[in-house]
């Protein structure tokens, strides 16, 4: 196996997006990962919502000095719901007579796809961004069309009308969890298992989301402590993070708020923080999320083993007890949902550690990594002092 051209080779990543999951999934299987779908929201059109067209209504029919295009696709809808009410002439003619702010590219290229064009854009792509900018001028009376995209941002619109501006939120979607939540509740059952090595957010209303599915099965404590400890936190961006940092969550994001640099970060930083490489009877042994790399060759490793195995590389030469190894088995593990118990400490006799042990050494196909000490316990075949190569 070549871990440069499948850098996630071994890896388990969740993907928690209702938008564009396909091209994320498809970049991490191209760098080897395993993906969990799991969608964690879904957007809702608002075409016949009142509170939409009560916006654009007024947007139509008032003075307007500044408009605030967030997204791409969020513009591009509000000009089609527009053309559904026979508005979207009426709409472009007004937008040429205002100032428009374009917080990124995509937003640039669907205002400039309309026959319009931005009188600025900042180069973070970041509303904090823009909303400085506006600040730096007088806006006492002035009227700002701020255009949603699935969620409010109260921190923006407030500071606006703390300033002395009217503003008209423009909602053009709605996020909604999705029907059905038993994938997500799976994905956070492995991420607490610790059968998953990374969770990408693309949006904060997925993080809330992902969160309060927890929370509904009492999970969301360890959700939380498995994403400071074990498991990476993949954010497109510091919004999406935000509800994340609140609460002491480290997070990995991209310099630019894109998919592709998304997934280079992920590569980035993933195998450096969850691989590990061991030198065991002369063997390079590299540790990764569901497999191990040993000797080049990827083979995968079941949950119960990899927790075995995870547990004498943490002291690789040590005799580890049964009784000490029970307490990292899974007390039940269920067929596709990979959900543990509930309370974090998982008990198994002793009878499921050697079983988990046969497994383990069958899964690695080498005799003599994995050793029995008699009456004591098990260990990983290798000098304790001289053991860990440096990565």
């Amino acid at each position: 196996m070549n871990t440069d051209s499948e850098p996630l080779a071994g890896f388990a990543v969740g993907v928690t997006a209702a938008r564009r999951h396909e091209e994320l999934a498809a970049l991490l299987e191209r760098r080897g990962a395993r993906v969990v779908h799991a969608p964690a929201i879904r957007l809702v059109p608002l075409s016949d919502d009142a509170e939409l067209l009560h916006a654009t209504n007024v947007c139509l029919g008032e003075r307007l000095d500044h408009v605030v295009v967030t997204t791409g696709i969020g513009f591009r809808a509000w000009l089609e719901t527009a053309d559904g009410w026979g508005l979207r002439e009426e709409l472009i003619d007004r937008l040429h007579k205002v100032r428009i702010l374009a917080r990124g590219p995509k937003a640039r290229g669907a205002i400039r796809s309309a026959g319009l064009q931005e009188d600025w854009s900042p180069d973070s792509e970041s509303c904090e961004e823009v909303l400085r900018h506006l600040l730096a001028e007088d806006l006492t009376g002035a009227r700002i069309a701020v255009q949603l995209y699935g969620e409010p941002l109260p921190d923006f619109t407030g500071a606006l009308r703390r300033a002395g501006a009217e503003v008209i939120e423009v909602p053009v979607y709605r996020w909604s969890r999705t029907d059905d939540s038993t994938p997500l509740r799976r994905l956070v059952g492995q991420a607490v298992a610790g059968t998953v090595d990374a969770i990408t957010f693309t949006s904060a209303p997925a993080v809330t989301a992902t969160l309060a599915v927890a929370a509904e099965d009492g999970l969301e404590e360890a959700l939380l402590e498995a994403l400071r400890t074990h498991a990476v936190a993949a954010c497109v961006g510091p919004v999406t993070a935000q509800p994340l940092t609140e609460r002491g969550v480290p997070t990995v994001q991209p310099e630019r708020a894109r998919i592709g640099a998304l997934v280079r970060a992920i590569v980035s930083d993933l195998p450096r923080r969850r691989a590990r490489l061991i030198n065991v009877r002369g063997h390079a042994l590299e540790l990764r999320g569901h497999a191990v790399v040993l000797d080049g060759q990827l083979r995968p490793i079941a949950p119960a083993p990899m927790a075995i195995l995870r547990a004498l590389a943490r002291r690789p030469g040590h005799v580890v007890s049964r009784a000490e190894l029970c307490t990292v088995l899974p007390s039940r593990m269920i067929t596709g949902g990979g959900l543990w118990a509930r309370d974090g400490r998982p008990q198994a006799d002793e009878h499921a550690v050697e079983m988990a042990v046969a497994r383990l050494r069958r899964g690695l196909g080498r005799s003599g990594i994995i050793e029995t000490v008699v009456k004591r316990g098990y260990r990983l075949a290798c000098d304790p002092v001289r053991m860990e190569i440096p990565r």
